[in-house]
């Protein structure tokens, strides 16, 4: 066992800041903070969770340990083993899989050199597919990190990878142009009437 997987604790930052989360909720309540904390503690620790991380947070929350295990295990943005510093997540649930989910996940394992579910061997991405991530107007699409990647096809799915794996930061958000979700092509209402004008 590592020393991260015998023992975990938040830093004195995020302890500071799981503080002011539990407090948002009445007394009694503090179990319903368990989302946030798990994400706090993924984030500390290069993106999974140990088992002592869990068993951490229901101390603070007053929790039986299989409750805290329960939500871990069923949502796809917590990871209950090492799952690479830079997580790779493809939708791949009907409207990203309609308008060509099977190219992004292609492009991202030949760019990564991996399938899903597997890590790099230098530990710095994992990739994974996921269920419907709420970005169904701009399918197909991928998160990475809290970051959406939104239009992709094959190739801008590979340049986003490509420059995560030099070190920059891809701008998130729409690969193809548009503007956030507006209709591919531009507005075609309200595009005349200033919001300032009265009729």
């Amino acid at each position: 066992m590592s020393p991260a997987q015998a023992k975990f604790e938040f830093t004195a930052a995020n302890l500071a800041e799981a503080k002011k989360i539990i407090a948002k909720y009445p007394p009694g309540r503090q179990a319903s903070a368990v989302m946030p904390l798990l994400t706090i503690a993924q984030k500390q620790n290069d993106n999974w969770l140990p088992q002592a991380a869990l068993e951490y947070i229901a101390g603070l929350l007053g929790m039986a340990p299989i409750r805290v295990h329960e939500v871990a295990s069923f949502y796809t943005m917590y990871n209950l083993a090492p799952a690479g510093r830079t997580q790779v997540q493809v939708c791949t649930t009907t409207p990203c899989w309609l308008r060509g989910s099977d190219a992004v996940v292609q492009a991202c394992e030949k760019a990564l050199g991996i399938k899903c579910g597997e890590v790099t061997k230098d530990g710095k991405f994992g990739l994974k597919e996921v269920e419907c991530l709420g970005a169904c107007v701009n399918a197909p699409m991928m998160q990475i990190g809290d970051d959406y990647y939104e239009d992709l096809d094959a190739a801008s799915t590979t340049k986003v990878i490509e420059a995560l794996k030099s070190g920059a930061k891809p701008a998130p958000g729409p690969q193809g142009g548009r503007k956030t979700s507006e209709p591919q092509g531009g507005p075609t209402t309200l595009t005349t009437l200033s919001f300032a004008e009265k009729p």
